[in-house]
């Protein structure tokens, strides 16, 4: 009886020696997951873009674009289609007699974000669109809904929404005066969740 106890001691010892590890574990990829909240300004340009989307009566439009902020420097490419024509209902902060309001298609465009560190956040373009203010010089101003989709390196379990807000100023109008490349400027805000910590924090250290 006395050997039968020592092996139940000496088993749930083993036991207890091994469980403690997996916990401490899980304890510390809990602990290296963090939320930020962002706020990211750029600059870029934007133009039409060589991807053909197929997307009925649009056209594709393409943004290249580099910033900073809470997670590091980066560089961000969108891709969406456009409609040809402006909207017969624009929302009523787009609807004066110099303005014209294209809306974005939900979920026809995305975005690929890349971090100093090589790491990759993925997006896909959801509700917004553009309003073009046509005086006293043309500007456009474009709000979008990003939703996370996914990501690569500290983002691989990344989630959250992004919001995109930028101005553009046309440089360049082809030979019938219509604007096809521009300038961009604006700034992304949102909360970031399943960010790893330690790489996030050398992120910014670059």
């Amino acid at each position: 009886m006395k050997s039968r106890t020592i092996r139940w001691i000496t088993a749930m010892t083993l036991v207890s020696g091994l469980a403690m590890p997996v916990w401490l574990t899980a304890q510390e990829d809990t602990e290296t997951q963090e939320q930020k909240s962002v706020k990211m300004t750029f600059s870029g340009n934007a133009a039409a873009s060589p991807i053909n989307l197929n997307q009925p009566d649009t056209s594709t439009s393409e943004e290249d674009l580099a910033g900073n902020g809470p997670l590091g420097s980066f560089t961000f490419r969108y891709v969406r289609p456009t409609p040809n024509f402006p909207s017969s209902q624009p929302p009523s902060n787009c609807s004066g007699p110099a303005q014209l309001y294209f809306p974005n298609i939900p979920g026809a465009g995305a975005g690929i974000f890349r971090f100093q560190d090589g790491s990759l956040l993925t997006v896909t373009l959801t509700q917004g669109g553009d309003c073009i203010d046509l005086v006293p010089v043309p500007e456009a101003h474009c709000i979008l809904t990003m939703p996370i989709t996914g990501g690569t390196g500290r983002f691989k379990n990344a989630s959250g929404v992004l919001t995109l807000t930028e101005t553009a100023l046309p440089v360049l109008a082809d030979a019938s005066g219509n604007p096809v490349f521009f300038t961009e400027t604006g700034q992304i805000t949102g909360t970031v969740s399943g960010v790893a910590k330690g790489e996030s924090r050398q992120g910014e250290r670059q």
